[in-house]
């Protein structure tokens, strides 16, 4: 098995071989380094892009570059090893450029701020574009290298039930199965992306078949892979899953050559493939939530991997590094080696600072003409960007600090704003709604980022059901009752994590609602309903949606929508109320509406969790099968589809500087709310029902008393 000797991605560094391990080949006329024992395994995880966009994942574009690869001569032809040595060292010199041009960008960007050089206002326009074409060319190449991957080790559709026979060890009990009893297709029209012959989609299969076409050779190209890894649950449990890829690595290991052509090595490098794949992308949901699971995988590779294979120290090394990195981010990024992770911060950084270079003139415009372009609203303009907050407080003490780490927004945490309590909703006042609206941002942004699109699946057997009220407050961490509308196996172990996500959704509606009927006059009221409203747009001007939704149930309370105080509301901000119910309307009314253009790439985004496991609820009705027993894969492909833009906005967070002392102050007050009885809460206080002014009240004593008088006379 051959691969390059390095791996380079964007922001990566060059990777050091060992020396016993390089050999010299000779390609196109060329000498090149290559490890002839381990296969070109570097971030196996499809990623979302690929169950999304299924096959339209890889362009024209990207098919005709791939075709010039490695050709130096248009009558030479095509080596996939050339394609392999030049791809890579093109992604080096592309990725170095970029970096050297962000820091120089970086430095300019300081002078102009320190107002030491006029001519740098000049520059960075055009570096900015620079920047954006470089970006551009290094995904493109990443996404060429992608391609090239995932056509590797696959196997004809005819080879499929071979795959099945070959890992078991009671064949010859088994009754000799044809493709067609496991795998139902349908014809479609040639596909205007990779020109291919074979039209054929995959309509349904057999849980076996359905695995058995993970070795298709296309399946990777296809966004079966990444679909699959996302919705297997449904008709197979984990522990049926890792046995079937062992079963194939043990039944091909010892057996598969140097020879990539032979089917036994497509077999045996698609299985590490497919594993390596499945360890990057659901770690946290299948194998962290499951020690019998990963023990039974740990003990295989030790024992049967390693001693044949350097892959499987390699797969050790993998897991090791996942689970040190689960506790830090949900969403973890396919990393084998130390120059990956630390490509991966520069990455964020480059993006960061991408972003950051347009988010100043085009996101207040683009939002607002996004949002009017759906509803025709006509929005207030008398709110700053938040931008210019974020300049302001771009150097300050809080930015320095290191950042502590919360598991919700309800957990114990240090007291740093010592007398939350006593300050009482004043603080509130006092910040601005934009100021208010980033810190809250960045508190949901800690939950969210923790969430996989697997944990939005099976929803109903957690209790979640259509209307927020009806998650409750008590479920506690402990088992659920899965016996009703349980749609995954029996057997399979499902994180609950979409509980604890909807519990935090729910302290913050009920926060907003006891921070109002708690004020003790009118006049306190109308400001923080006034604040609330005001932050609650701004949230879903910067994509926010989660936070936006959350205030808006907690002003939708039935105690709170009887409250004196909205009828003395300045009517601009009370038409923010009819904003915010028109969001809501636009969110519920398609499950992919937020993936809607490009604006998702460029712009941070965190969605509703409620709705999202409402769209996903909506595609799980019905049934899973046919009526020959096979499952719908046209089903769970619409499913997958829609849980993978959770990673989609994971891989754009907001930048914004946190401030500490009042991300404290408002954690405290989430917590203190928490669990508050709204009707009891505000049966204490005057200001929460309609007054009748003395004299008015008198007089209509006097006047009663009066025609009672009348009667009598």
């Amino acid at each position: 098995l051959q691969s390059n000797g390095c791996c380079i991605r964007p922001g990566f560094a060059e990777e050091t071989t060992e020396p016993e391990e390089e050999t010299m080949i000779k390609i196109a006329g060329n000498s090149y380094l290559v490890s002839p024992s381990l296969p070109d395994f570097h971030g196996c995880s499809p990623g979302w892009s690929s169950a999304f966009y299924g096959a339209e994942c890889f362009n024209s574009e990207v098919h005709s570059y791939m075709k010039n690869l490695g050709k130096q001569k248009s009558s030479e032809s095509q080596n996939i090893d050339a394609k392999k040595v030049e791809l890579e060292q093109l992604l080096m010199m592309e990725t170095k450029n970029y970096r050297k041009t962000i820091k120089f960008y970086q430095k300019l960007l300081q002078k102009e701020r320190s107002s030491k050089g006029p001519e740098t206002k000049s520059m960075l326009p055009k570096l900015r574009g620079q920047l954006q074409e470089m970006k551009s060319k290094v995904q493109f190449l990443e996404l060429v290298k992608k391609y090239m991957q995932a056509k590797q080790w696959g196997v004809e559709s005819c080879v499929l039930p071979t795959i099945i026979h070959n890992g078991r060890t009671d064949t010859v009990d088994v009754a000799p199965t044809d493709e067609p009893s496991l795998l139902l297709y349908y014809n479609t029209e040639k596909h205007q992306c990779n020109n291919q012959n074979g039209i054929r989609v995959l309509q349904a299969g057999t849980p076996l078949g359905l695995m058995a076409y993970l070795y298709s050779r296309n399946a990777f190209l296809e966004g079966y892979v990444q679909q699959f890894l996302y919705t297997f649950r449904y008709f197979c449990t984990q522990e049926e899953f890792l046995q079937f890829l062992l079963d194939r690595i043990s039944s091909t290991l010892s057996s598969a050559s140097l020879d990539p052509s032979t089917s036994l090595t497509k077999i045996c490098n698609r299985s590490f493939y497919i594993l390596q794949a499945w360890i990057e992308d659901c770690y946290s949901v299948d194998f962290a939530t499951n020690t019998d699971l990963l023990c039974t995988l740990k003990e295989f590779i030790s024992s049967k991997v390693a001693p044949l294979n350097g892959y499987g120290e390699r797969l050790l090394l993998l897991l090791e590094d996942v689970s040190a990195r689960k506790s830090g981010s949900a969403h973890q990024y396919s990393s084998m080696d130390r120059c990956e992770e630390e490509g991966e911060e520069d990455r964020k950084t480059l993006h960061s600072l991408c972003k950051k270079l347009s988010e100043d003139v085009s996101r207040k415009a683009s939002l607002h003409i996004f949002f009017l372009q759906n509803f025709n609203w006509k929005l207030c303009k008398g709110m700053e960007p938040i931008a210019q907050y974020q300049r302001e407080r771009l150097y300050t003490m809080s930015s320095v600090l290191p950042k502590p780490c919360y598991n919700s927004f309800t957990e114990e945490f240090p007291v740093s704003f010592a007398k939350a309590d006593e300050v009482g909703p004043y603080l509130l006042i006092e910040y601005s709604a934009q100021q208010l609206c980033c810190q809250l941002t960045l508190l949901q942004q800690e939950v969210f980022h923790k969430c996989h699109p697997v944990h939005f699946l099976n929803s109903r057997a957690l209790g979640v059901k259509d209307k927020c009220v009806a998650v409750q407050k008590a479920v506690s961490t402990e088992a659920v009752s899965l016996k009703v509308c349980n749609l995954f196996l029996s057997k399979c172990i499902q994180d609950q994590y979409l509980l604890q996500l909807l519990r935090n959704a729910d302290s913050i509606s009920t926060w907003v609602a006891a921070e109002i009927v708690t004020c003790h006059t009118s006049k306190l009221q109308v400001s923080l309903l006034s604040k609330f409203l005001l932050i609650a747009k701004c949230c879903y001007e910067q994509r926010n949606f989660a936070t936006a939704m959350q205030i808006l149930a907690g002003l939708e309370n039935l105690i709170v929508r009887q409250l004196p105080a909205w009828k003395i509301l300045p009517a601009k901000v009370a038409e923010i109320m009819e904003e915010l119910k028109a969001v809501e309307v636009f969110l519920k009314s398609d499950s992919l509406c937020l993936m809607e253009g490009e604006r998702f790439k460029t712009l941070p985004t965190i969605p509703s969790a409620h709705v999202l496991a409402m769209h996903v609820q909506q595609l799980e009705t019905g049934g899973f099968t046919m009526t020959n027993g096979a499952h719908k894969w046209t089903k769970l492909r619409n499913i997958a589809k829609v849980v993978s833009q959770v990673h989609a906005f994971q891989e754009n967070p907001y930048t914004y500087t946190p401030d500490f002392k009042l991300q404290s102050y408002l954690r405290q007050r989430i917590t203190h709310f928490k669990d508050a009885d709204i009707s009891a809460l505000a049966a204490d206080n005057c200001a929460n029902f309609h007054q009748i002014p003395a004299e008015k009240h008198s007089r209509k004593i006097q006047d009663a008393l009066r025609r009672m008088k009348a009667t009598f006379q």
